[in-house]
């Protein structure tokens, strides 16, 4: 088992370095899942005054989901009718390159998306979709050949939740980490990666749409997920629990936002863990190891956000912080360590970050870009413009460049790059 578990140690190790290359944003929130682009991605000072110039554009489906990017491939995740469609774009057109879909029949119990939500995940030359109605699919890369395909909700009795599955899996060495929700003792399950067989399933921790994220302790890989309930710390290779403590509420509430490990080990080996959630629920920061975790603040103040998954710039955090369905939301900086509030922007509006280059992008839901320059003293508006009518909830991608964003109906590729850099 030690070998094993060495031998996926390093497999993770391997992963993010492929991961981390400018032109590719693989997963939700980019190489690394903390919405932060490669060290060497660049962006654009200014915008000209009509906004980004548009590389490409195209017609979509319904759906939340994110685009995903690696390579000279682009793969999108929409609903048409009554499919659910994983369609590979070539990146620098738009061009369509293969397409496969599944039915569905899913209906939010609120709101209208009736799309799926998860980004797909590009590893290893293949493509994991997970679809609203716990459809998890795995297709080649290259040509788009169905590789396996789990009914998750129908094979563990999952239920599809307020707006259907939205936790994007996680690939860990040969694992497909899912928050499928299901019960007995099936909240978590992994798959192969190779077959889609059933690997270990634990706890039953109804699902969340927050996604999972991997944290290296020691040497070891781990996965950090937050469930409807829990923040929990797993052992990949079994499943096995670590740690947990409560986060989240019964009701009407979601989590959301994506776990984020803040720095490196302190000399204890330590990480940072922050998490946050909207609804009452509030942050929580902690240290962590292995064995066990320590609360070093917590609370619905300063910062509480439905979905935005804040960005860590150094010792601060950046996040719009409120509520997309109770406005108004602010802007916010916020000291890590001791959870001080350093600015806001009021009445900022709603939406998600990006961060590359030293710079933050904003996409609000009311359509409009903001690319701003943020440090712990004040936030700096560099640029701004409204590509979109329609109402922007998924979470752009960056790479090479290139911003791939999407409302309702229209997929838009931007060039918000700065080549001269």
């Amino acid at each position: 088992m030690a070998s094993r578990t060495i031998a996926i140690a390093g497999l993770v190790v391997a992963a993010a370095a492929a991961l981390g290359r400018a032109g590719e944003w693989p997963q939700v929130l980019g190489p690394d899942r903390n919405g932060v682009a490669a060290a060497d991605e660049r962006l654009a000072e200014q915008w000209p005054a009509g906004g980004p110039p548009v590389v490409w554009q195209r017609d979509v489906g319904s759906g939340y989901a994110g685009v995903a990017v690696a390579g000279d491939r682009a793969v999108l995740f929409h609903r048409v009718g009554g499919r659910e469609i994983v369609e590979a774009l070539d990146a620098a057109t738009g061009k369509s390159l293969w397409s496969d879909g599944h039915p569905t029949r899913f209906a939010p119990q609120v709101g209208g998306g009736d799309g799926p939500l998860c980004t797909p995940v590009i590893h290893a030359g293949k493509v994991i979709a997970f679809g609203a109605q716990g459809m998890l699919a795995c297709l080649d890369l290259a040509t788009g050949k169905r590789l396996w395909q789990r009914d998750t909700h129908r094979e563990f009795g999952a239920q599809e939740g307020y707006f259907g599955a939205g936790s994007t899996p996680l690939v860990v060495g040969d694992h497909v980490i899912v928050n499928v929700g299901g019960r007995p003792e099936a909240g978590i399950v992994a798959f192969a990666l190779a077959s889609g067989e059933t690997v270990w399933k634990q706890t039953s921790e109804p699902a969340s749409y927050s996604s999972p994220v991997a944290v290296d302790i020691g040497g070891t890989p781990h996965v950090l997920m937050i469930t409807r309930y829990q923040c929990l710390l797993l052992e990949p290779v079994t499943g096995g629990v670590r740690w947990q403590f409560p986060f989240g509420m019964r009701g009407p509430t979601v989590n959301a936002a994506t776990p984020l490990v803040l720095g490196a080990a302190d000399a204890a080996g330590r990480r940072r863990l922050f998490v946050t959630a909207s609804y009452g629920i509030g942050s929580v920061c902690a240290v962590f190891d292995g064995a066990g975790f320590e609360k070093v603040w917590e609370g619905a103040e300063p910062l509480a956000t439905q979905y935005c998954t804040p960005i860590a710039l150094g010792e601060h955090l950046y996040a719009i912080d409120g509520r997309d369905d109770l406005p108004p939301a602010d802007l916010k900086c916020v000291a890590a360590e001791t959870g001080r509030l350093a600015w806001t922007e009021p009445g900022f509006g709603y939406g998600t970050l990006l961060c590359a280059d030293g710079k933050l992008l904003a996409a609000k839901t009311d359509g409009e870009l903001v690319l701003l320059r943020a440090t712990p003293a004040a936030a700096t508006v560099l640029a701004r413009a409204r590509p979109f009518r329609g109402t922007i909830r998924a979470l752009p991608a960056l790479a090479g460049g290139r911003l791939y964003v999407r409302d309702d109906t229209m997929l838009k590729c931007l060039d918000v790059g700065n080549a001269g850099r």
